[in-house]
């Protein structure tokens, strides 16, 4: 513990045997006494002492004199510990410091601080080495992650590239883009091998392991990476709707949508978008019946959202069963199937969604399911 005084650290106290009870009638009452002085000799005043028994955990404040001295007397046998601090300070020079007192004998409890602060100098050391492990550690953790992001940044723009080639051409692409996300994986990996021990920063670590391992197909991976940014920091939104996804990925859907209804405890307005992105998951896995709920949910948070009504349309098509009237087979549509396109229409009349929208109605015109492809779209305030 660091000395907090203007003085040299390296104090002498002195216990002396003096005030030990005559032996005749009072075998069992000791007492004792010391000095305390400075590393020239010269005494100091005003320390506070605590005496504290070991066994029966009685304490004595004391106080040295304007000679540095200080005794106790009526004191039991026993081991004692010595505390010393410097008056009106909280902060203690020495601590337990072991004092044997008997009362048979003459109690001699020299204790020198020189060798305490030695021992206490060491461990300060010790401390300050720690400490400079730790940063080092976080710099290379910093720096690894920084690499990463790199990667990643570079990842994510060849991928946008491969998106935008023509379709005959994007698996000659697809080796790089997998390379430059797996340089990003390592990277990050290295970042979470040389993180200090409880840092802060370690759920951001995760979070872009979980990304990096997603990108590569790694879904497992990438559920108990982003599992572990959520434990290290359950009051991130986006890290649910990440994990959630994840999960749809690898067929749990009933744990994506309780992931979802999680992210809304946390923050009920982002949850929409949970539940759209795990729709938008089920739909491009085309696992559609799945899809519906997680869509449902999304149109109902977000009932302005063109693509979540569209997702929706398409998604309750995949759920028409039919029926037999007379020799024909005539398509039962899901409720809400139409509604769902017509909602899209209204909010994306020439849009993207708004016009995929229009061409699902028609293919369901087309196949006898009774659907009226004049819509009526609402006509803004002007």
């Amino acid at each position: 513990m660091p000395c907090k005084l203007g003085i040299a650290c390296g104090v002498l106290l002195l216990a002396g045997a003096g005030l030990t009870a005559p032996r005749a009638g009072a075998q069992n009452i000791a007492g004792v006494s010391g000095t305390v002085t400075d590393p020239q000799g010269k005494p100091l005043a005003d320390f506070v002492i605590v005496l504290k028994s070991d066994d029966m955990g009685t304490t004595y404040n004391l106080k040295t004199d304007g000679k540095g001295v200080f005794r106790q007397i009526g004191l039991r046998p026993g081991m004692y510990s010595i505390t010393l601090k410097p008056k009106d300070k909280d902060q203690a020079i020495v601590e337990n410091v072991a004092c044997a007192i008997n009362a048979q004998t003459d109690n001699v409890c020299d204790v020198d601080l020189k060798k305490i602060m030695a021992h206490l100098t060491a461990e300060e050391e010790a401390a300050r080495k720690k400490q400079e492990d730790e940063q080092k550690k976080f710099e290379n953790m910093k720096a690894a992650f920084m690499a990463g992001q790199a990667k990643v940044e570079e990842a994510d723009k060849a991928r946008g590239d491969m998106q935008k080639a023509p379709a005959d051409q994007r698996a000659a692409l697809q080796p790089k883009v997998n390379g430059l996300y797996q340089e990003a994986l390592q990277s990050f990996e290295q970042a979470q091998r040389t993180a200090p021990d409880k840092d802060p920063n370690l759920h951001l670590v995760y979070e872009k392991l979980g990304y990096s391992n997603e990108m590569l197909g790694n879904y497992d991976a990438a559920v108990a990476d982003y599992q572990k940014a959520i434990e290290l920091k359950p009051t991130v939104a986006d890290y649910y709707t990440n994990l959630a996804m994840a999960l749809a990925r690898t067929g749990k859907v009933p744990d994506a949508m309780q992931t979802c209804e999680k992210e809304a405890t946390v923050d009920a307005t982002k949850s929409q978008g949970c539940w759209l992105n795990v729709g938008i998951v089920l739909y491009n896995k085309n696992d559609l019946a799945d899809a519906v709920p997680a869509l449902q949910k999304a149109t109902t948070l977000n009932p302005k959202n063109p693509q979540g009504w569209y997702l929706l349309g398409a998604s309750l098509v995949a759920t028409m069963t039919v029926k037999q009237e007379g020799e024909k087979m005539i398509p039962v549509l899901a409720p809400g199937t139409v509604e769902a396109y017509q909602k899209c229409i209204e909010l994306d009349p020439n849009g993207p969604w708004g016009s995929q929208a229009k061409a699902g109605l028609e293919q369901l015109k087309a196949m006898g399911a009774g659907v009226d492809t004049k819509i009526k779209v609402k006509k803004g305030k002007g």
